[in-house]
């Protein structure tokens, strides 16, 4: 993927979703834990030294897993490259749980269908689509499947 470095930095720095010291090993053999200031920006999980202010990492919450290791730890698997897994340890396991809640959440793919099942419930409810003001609801992103168009027309 092409990035521009300037322009991630800059998101870094904005205000987070979430953030909090956690423990982070990374996905190479021999990886130990260390403590990093984790920050959830949109979809990006940016990771720092406790003392900088430059991120040392970001990883795209996109094409990926999350799954919980343990009560108090998950981890982050990428699809494309199984082997690729990055560990995370909470301090507690609410903590732990709204990390995972809040790292799902920010998926585009999540959001995209969130957005499609809105938009389905509010046109069943009043028969008009909320996307046409905005001239998007041909756009395919944004599309019910025919099954759904189906039932739409039954209501």
């Amino acid at each position: 993927m092409r990035y521009n470095e300037k322009e991630l930095v800059s998101l870094s720095r904005q205000p987070s979703e979430r953030a909090a010291e956690l423990g982070m090993r990374g996905p190479k053999k021999g990886d130990v834990v260390k403590r990093r200031l984790v920050k959830l920006v949109v979809n990006f999980l940016f990771y720092f030294r406790t003392d900088e202010e430059e991120p040392l990492g970001a990883l795209l919450l996109e094409q990926c897993r999350v799954e919980r290791e343990d009560s108090q730890a998950f981890s982050i698997v990428f699809l494309d490259e199984a082997e690729r897994k990055y560990l995370f340890e909470c301090d507690s396991q609410e903590q732990c749980q709204e990390w995972v809640d809040s790292i799902i959440q920010a998926s585009y793919e999540f959001m995209r269908k969130n957005l499609i099942f809105y938009r389905t419930e509010i046109h069943r409810l009043t028969g008009k689509d909320p996307l046409e003001q905005y001239g998007i609801s041909d756009d395919t992103r944004f599309q019910v499947s025919s099954h759904q168009q189906l039932m739409l027309k039954d209501t």
